[in-house]
């Protein structure tokens, strides 16, 4: 796992951010076991401190789960992936369109221009 961390971002959000992708796009799947914290901060070369605290917040989402003497494991739950890549999706769209927006397109320019880029 590499993540080049951002210096605006709190490192716990960054790796949540990661992992979460992770997660949508397969690489983890539903019931898979998730490094240990210190295997974590040892391969990302940061406090376990800070990993805890993903894993914590990551748990409090529900996205992953703790089985007493196992370790952390990927939700099994299907709908609770799919809300967490809707809301991915929604997060890029948003930030798409403001950029659009601030370039000076108007909301059918953009709709033109995504549908052309998105044509076979």
């Amino acid at each position: 796992m590499s993540i080049e961390f951002d210096n605006n971002l709190p490192i716990y959000l960054q790796i949540m951010t990661y992992l979460k992708k992770e997660i949508v796009i397969g690489k983890l799947r539903p019931g898979d076991k998730i490094p240990s914290v210190r295997e974590l901060a040892a391969e990302l070369q940061i406090n376990p401190n800070t990993v805890q605290r993903t894993f914590q917040e990551l748990e409090r989402e529900g996205i992953v789960e703790t089985r007493r003497g196992l370790g952390r494991f990927v939700t099994s739950e299907e709908e609770k992936i799919m809300t967490i890549k809707k809301e991915m999706a929604g997060e890029l769209l948003e930030n798409f369109i403001k950029g659009m927006q601030e370039l000076g397109f108007e909301e059918q320019d953009i709709v033109a221009i995504v549908t052309d880029a998105v044509k076979p």
